[in-house]
């Protein structure tokens, strides 16, 4: 019965949200993002979370260029180059992460984020630490994990099913995929697909 009410409470609390948002932010943002199956007002706090966001966001002045929704704990610059797949708003949603740089960074889809992560395009020049060197996109590819307190240099290419230890410095890339690496620099510690080839000769 508590369960149940919990449920209703959390449902008027969406609507409630929903309508705040519609009426104060939604002209901010695009229209793409808010048609994934956590946006139905009686699943999830999708709406009580991105009201809060945005509202905090306007109140620090930070992330206003995003056309996505973003956590106030973290910093989006040039949002307008990350691509990434709409269903997976929740590469934004931790603390303290930071997407830096003009370069392009592309995100596959189903790849998770962890906080405190910094996906950067572009390192200070050595001779004049207040210009940029030239950018160098960054592609992360699908299902990838990117661990805590990891930092993901300019130029990186990460294949499918990439996963990155909490702590990385990730220099250079993996674009073969299915691996484990972690370390400063980073190091390639399994490569798990061809442990799972392995697995299936024995089974022959």
């Amino acid at each position: 019965m508590k369960n149940k009410q919990n449920k209703i409470v959390q449902a008027m609390r969406n609507i409630v949200n929903h309508i705040l948002f519609n009426i104060f932010y939604r002209r901010r943002y695009d229209k793409i993002y808010f048609k994934q199956k956590e946006f139905n007002l009686f699943r999830s706090d999708s709406w009580s979370k991105v009201y809060k966001y945005s509202k905090i966001n306007k109140m620090q002045g930070t992330n206003l260029e995003c056309r996505f929704p973003v956590s106030p704990a973290s910093r989006v610059v040039h949002p307008e180059n990350i691509i990434f797949d709409p269903s997976d708003l929740h590469i934004f949603d931790g603390i303290g992460q930071y997407y830096q740089g003009i370069g392009k960074k592309t995100i596959g889809k189903g790849t998770w984020i962890a906080s405190n992560v910094g996906i950067i395009t572009s390192n200070h020049t050595l001779l004049d630490l207040e210009k940029h060197d030239a950018p160098k996109d960054i592609y992360i590819r699908e299902n990838c994990w990117i661990g805590m307190n990891s930092l993901i240099l300019p130029g990186v290419i990460l294949g499918d099913n990439t996963i990155v230890g909490g702590g990385s410095v990730v220099t250079k890339s993996f674009t073969q995929g299915h691996v484990v690496i972690a370390g400063n620099p980073e190091k390639l510690l399994k490569n798990y697909e061809c442990l799972s080839m392995v697995q299936l000769f024995k089974r022959i």
